[in-house]
């Protein structure tokens, strides 16, 4: 028989709210048992009897999934694994580019990503080191994987704004990208390209002139990134700005959530190398 918060509280815990288990009530560790598979064994009032047949019980309905808070990297993940599974890794190199490598009898996809590369196999996505990226990184890969595009960039650059269904997002790609890159680099210009070329940027400064800081990123290899950086004048007549292009191919190798994706990670290398 399930055993839901209610039933955890009602039946099994003492109802005694106290606190020896970590948490504030009873009702709050019931909550923890059941959505997010917290230990029982934590309450120090419940005999082992009771807590062995209370596991027996929460272990079958863990496996079903049934209660648990669910967990978005994880059901992202596991869709995104899905939607490339039918990709052919021989046929990547070709599609997207990179090369194919034998690593431990099993073949993956070594693929440039910004200064360094990655391994992409089809249950993992490791970085240089073997080290398995974070799930919404994997995330973005496989999505890349997916999408299935073939073109090769024709270095005509689109703002963001400009790509079909992204009016809705442009709120994020303020507040999350642009603003936090102004607050780090107002007035630091030098800063910002010197953070830009330790992660593999290319000073593109001498074709946009009127610009501070404009910086090529080559994230994949055929998902070319550039930022232009406009800093402010001591009379704050003007005030900083930041804006990302893409390549006008972009959609065709990421879907609008990616290019978002990608857009935040290139903010967190930025402010973290700087």
């Amino acid at each position: 028989m399930a055993l839901s918060v209610i039933d955890l509280y009602r039946d099994i815990l003492p109802k005694t709210n106290c606190k020896d288990c970590g948490f504030p009530t009873c009702m709050a560790f019931a909550s923890m048992v059941v959505s997010e598979m917290h230990p029982i064994k934590n309450c120090p009032h419940l005999t082992p009897e009771l807590v062995a047949a209370c596991e027996k019980e929460l272990d079958a309905q863990y496996k079903t999934g049934k209660w648990l808070k669910r967990d978005m990297a994880r059901d992202a993940l596991q869709w995104a694994k899905e939607k490339s599974a039918s990709m052919k890794m021989e046929d990547l190199p070709e599609r997207i580019g990179g090369r194919l490598v034998e690593k431990d009898g099993r073949t993956g996809l070594e693929l440039p990503y910004f200064k360094g590369h990655i391994v992409i196999f089809a249950d993992r996505v490791t970085n240089a080191a073997g080290a398995e990226l974070t799930r919404w990184e994997q995330v973005f890969i496989y999505n890349h994987l997916a999408q299935g595009g073939r073109a090769l960039p024709t270095g005509k650059w689109r703002n963001f704004v400009e790509f079909p269904n992204t009016v809705s997002k442009m709120k994020s790609m303020i507040d999350h990208v642009e603003k936090p890159l102004i607050e780090r680099f107002r007035g630091r210009a030098d800063a910002l390209a010197a953070a830009a070329l330790k992660i593999g940027g290319k000073d593109l400064r001498s074709d946009f002139p009127e610009s501070n800081v404009v910086m090529r990123f080559q994230p994949l290899p055929r998902v070319p990134v550039m930022l232009m950086f406009w800093d402010g004048d001591d009379g704050e007549d003007f005030e900083a700005q930041v804006k990302l292009s893409f390549d006008e191919t972009v959609t065709d190798h990421l879907d609008i959530e990616s290019i978002m994706f990608l857009s935040e990670r290139l903010r967190d290398l930025l402010c973290a190398d700087e």
